[in-house]
């Protein structure tokens, strides 16, 4: 598969060039070039380090000279809101006009809409900006939140672990030189987006959410733009205008959540829930073999590049904390972890040597660094993991193993169960939210929806109800690997038994039999989990089951799963999701080539494929391609058979 790169590139002086002194391997070699839109190669690995360090120096090229850009033929527009500091990003699609009548001649042409979509990019796809890694991104809701009079600056970072990384000269080299301060509540005061919510507070980032969720609809005026089916919601309630007043009450009936830590103002608001726009998720992260901080960045940006609602940090190897700084300070989404991976990390991998003091720092650590919602295994619970022996492919979640394993070795109760008050207390500090993780998810749809399974599914809705005595905002994860015909158990169960919190889900795959087509066999459950109710979907990509995904991977993986929610979006028949749908339809039956491609999730592929046959300009004004040619495409045959009724009528 091509490899695309959208991004201009322009030279930097010496001084702006990010360099880090070290690299791990990658599988694929991109290039790039000046102010181009070009097309490389992916490069077969040689059995040597020369890839993998020409890997590295790519990343680093990319982020040392980056520049926002937006796709063809768009231009980045702000909705203002309330107030002069809310203005709500989006892309706006420019469109061609349709010929109505005439010769070439003498042509009567009609206008068409331009059509705003939702931008996930930040910085990165404005062409206005000037996005510098080094001092990271714009601190968005930093007004907003000291204006709350919340919050307080730590006198000292609390995590004994972030002091000594801080006091290590050998990392200053690695080290994100303009680190802020970090801050937290004033003691007694509750500064969750979930509090503020149940106190009839309408804080900017929920002004911001309903103006974004809208994505400027409200503007379309065509009668055939905004034609859309009836969907079948499964109860989801989806208002025809989404208002702030709106978001405020489904946060504080915990249907919706928010996730925006006060130590991560860079980011741009946005929220997941049920009865809102089906979100997706991109995990990124280094591994113990592979992958250095700058592919990492590189990663972060390439994934809200092409639509990541939210990214998770799973890192795995060195530096962890370190290339978590780098991402936090430069991540216009909100960043997820499991602070598990890291505690493990911590003990050298030995999952018995963990312990409630280790986690604790290690919870702390990421909420003052910024982390907007951390995954947490607190659910497998000692009694549930005999339940697994017998199933195909056991514990496959890497936390639920980790925490199986800590359980059956020192016969006790998880420690993050037992310490659950106590982590909600931190994440209320700082407005973490929980992710609570399904560590006993099925690893194959041979163990799917199994007695362990819902068990586990059964303490998470337990622990919900503990999170929301603290105002910690909750949303629950679920699996995995379920046949089709099993998938809308999952979300019922959720709703059910976890007070309509919103699900998170990893697809689910629905078929075992195809590695390296995972992103394909996970969008299909992905597609039809979103149409029955679940608010998020983690990505999956070519890579699952086989190796660490790289930046080409990441792209695959995204688009497969914005298909699959936007799928599930037209499906539940959220107002507006058919506007996109109908435009590049409009154009594709009046033979607009220029529009259909720039309409499309992806223009320079629907572009590069086009031109495969047809490169010439001519190409894009033919009224067929290369598929019919001119004696048999069907749609060149109904505009004909449309004239002639018109001119006999």
């Amino acid at each position: 598969m091509p490899f695309v790169s959208l991004y201009r590139y322009s030279r930097q002086p010496p001084d702006k060039q990010f360099s880090l002194p070290y690299s791990f391997p990658h599988t694929k070699e991109f290039a790039v070039s000046n102010n181009t839109i070009s097309v490389h190669q992916a490069i077969t690995p040689e059995p040597t380090t020369r890839p993998r360090k020409r890997q590295r120096d790519a990343a680093q090229q990319f982020i040392s000279t980056l520049e926002g850009m937006t796709f063809p033929n768009s231009r980045r527009i702000y909705q203002q809101g309330s107030r002069a500091d809310i203005q709500v990003p989006m892309r706006e699609i420019k469109q061609g006009p349709t010929l109505i009548s005439g010769t070439t001649d003498a042509a009567h042409y009609v206008d068409n809409e331009a059509i705003p979509v939702y931008d996930t990019s930040g910085a990165y796809g404005d062409p206005q900006a000037q996005p510098d890694v080094r001092a990271g991104l714009a601190k968005l809701r930093a007004n907003w939140i000291a204006q709350r009079q919340d919050t307080e600056a730590l006198p000292a970072v609390s995590s004994c672990f972030t002091q000594q990384r801080l006091a290590d000269e050998g990392l200053d080299h690695l080290r994100f030189a303009q680190r802020p301060h970090p801050i937290r509540a004033i003691a007694g005061r509750s500064v969750t987006q979930l509090y503020y919510a149940r106190a009839g507070i309408i804080t900017p980032e929920m002004e911001f959410i309903a103006i974004r969720e809208n994505m400027g609809r409200e503007k379309i005026c065509s009668e055939i733009l905004c034609q859309q089916h009836p969907g079948q919601s499964f109860g989801a309630n989806l208002p025809e205008n989404i208002t702030a007043e709106f978001v405020r009450q489904e946060v504080a009936a915990g249907r919706a959540i928010i996730p925006a830590n006060i130590n991560h103002p860079e980011s741009e608001p946005m929220i997941i829930g049920r009865n809102f726009l089906v979100k997706v998720n991109a995990n990124i992260g280094n591994s113990a073999v592979t992958s250095s901080i700058e592919e990492e960045v590189e990663k972060l940006v390439w994934s809200t590049r092409w639509g990541a609602d939210t990214v998770m940090d799973l890192s795995t190897g060195r530096y962890i904390h370190e290339t978590r700084e780098w991402i936090l300070r430069n991540s216009p989404v909100p960043i997820g972890t499991v602070p598990i991976y890291q505690a493990l990390e911590k003990v050298n991998g030995i999952a018995e040597k963990l312990n409630w003091e280790i986690f604790r720092d290690t919870l702390l650590e990421q909420a003052e660094q910024g982390v907007d919602y951390c995954t947490i295994h607190a659910g497998v619970l000692l009694r549930y993991v005999p339940m697994t022996a017998k199933r195909l492919t056991g514990i496959v979640s890497r936390g639920g193993a980790i925490m199986a394993k800590w359980c059956l070795s020192h016969h006790q109760e998880n420690f993050l169960y037992q310490h659950f008050r106590d982590i909600c207390q931190i994440c209320a500090t700082y407005d973490v939210s929980l992710s609570l993780g399904d560590g006993l998810r099925p690893g194959s749809i041979q163990d799917a929806n199994d007695k362990a399974q819902f068990a586990e599914l059964h303490t998470l809705g337990e622990l919900t109800k503990i999170a929301w005595e603290y105002d910690v905002q909750v949303m629950i994860e679920g699996p995995g690997h379920v046949p089709m015909q099993m998938i809308r158990r999952n979300m019922t169960e959720e709703l059910e038994h976890c007070h309509q919190a919103p699900f998170y889900t990893l697809g689910p795959l629905t078929t075992d039999i195809a590695p390296g087509y995972d992103h394909f066999t996970s969008g299909i459950g992905a597609a039809m989990i979103g149409w029955f109710g679940c608010a998020m979907l983690c990505y999956v990509t070519p890579k699952e089951h086989l190796g660490l995904p790289n930046k080409e991977d990441v792209k695959q993986g995204l688009m497969t799963y914005k298909i699959a929610a936007h799928a599930a979006d037209l499906a539940k028949g959220h107002p507006g999701a058919q506007i996109r749908d109908n435009a590049l339809s409009k154009a594709r039956f009046e033979f607009r080539w220029e529009d259909q491609f720039n309409l499309a999730l992806d223009p320079a592929t629907a572009r590069a494929y086009h031109d495969e046959t047809l490169p010439q300009a001519s190409g894009k004004v033919a009224h067929f391609c290369s598929m019919c040619g001119p004696k048999f495409c069907s749609m060149k045959i109904s505009q004909e058979v449309r004239d002639y009724a018109n001119q006999s009528a």
